[in-house]
C-alpha cells in the first residue's frame, strides 16, 4: 500500500506492529488465503487467527476499512450523488439528497423523506402561528400599551404608598 493510507497517523492501526499492519492490509484486499496471510507476515495460521480474535487488531482492521474507503472512494461517491441530483427518478434524487445531507450531518439515519416533510410542515405551521401573534400584537397595540400603563400607575402607586409608611 502506498504512503496516502499514512494521512492520519494515530489510533489502532498505526499501533499495531508492521506485521500486523500488514495483516490487516492484507486481509482487506481479501485476495489470499489466511494461510498465505500468515506466511506473508511469517507467522503461523493459528497466530493470524489469534491475532483475528484481538480487540485492537479488530478495531485497526475498522481503521484502515475507513480510511482506505475515505481516501480511494468517498469523492467518487459525493461526485456520483451529486451527479444523481439530476437523475430523472425524483425518487433517486430525493435520495441522493437525502444521503448527502446525512453524509452532512443535517439528517439523521432515522430521518425519512416523510419524517422530513412532516417537520418542513409543522416549522411552517409555526412560523404561521408566529406571524398570527405578532399581528395580533400589533393590531392590539393599543391596547397592551393601555394595559402596560395601567400596570406600572399601580406599582408606582404602590411603591409610593410604601414609602410613605
Amino acid at each position: 500500500m502506498s504512503g496516502t493510507y499514512k494521512t492520519k497517523q494515530n489510533g489502532p492501526f498505526y499501533e499495531l506492529d508492521h506485521r500486523r499492519q500488514k495483516a490487516v492490509m492484507l486481509l482487506f484486499e481479501d485476495e489470499l488465503t489466511d494461510e498465505e496471510i500468515a506466511k506473508s507476515v511469517q507467522r503461523s495460521r493459528f497466530t493470524l487467527n489469534n491475532w483475528k480474535h484481538d480487540e485492537l487488531f479488530r478495531a485497526a482492521q475498522k481503521q484502515y476499512q475507513s480510511l482506505v474507503v475515505k481516501i480511494d472512494y468517498q469523492s467518487k461517491a459525493v461526485k456520483k450523488l451529486k451527479e444523481l441530483l439530476d437523475a430523472k427518478s425524483e425518487m433517486v434524487q430525493l435520495q441522493s439528497a437525502t444521503t448527502i445531507l446525512k453524509m452532512a450531518g443535517m439528517l439523521s439515519d432515522n430521518d425519512t423523506p416523510e419524517l422530513t416533510q412532516a417537520k418542513v410542515r409543522k416549522a411552517n405551521a409555526d412560523a404561521r402561528v408566529a406571524e398570527a401573534r405578532a399581528k395580533a400584537l400589533e393590531d392590539n397595540g393599543a391596547d397592551v400599551e393601555v394595559l402596560i400603563d395601567k400596570m406600572l400607575t399601580t406599582i408606582e402607586h404602590k411603591d409610593s404608598e410604601e414609602n410613605a409608611n
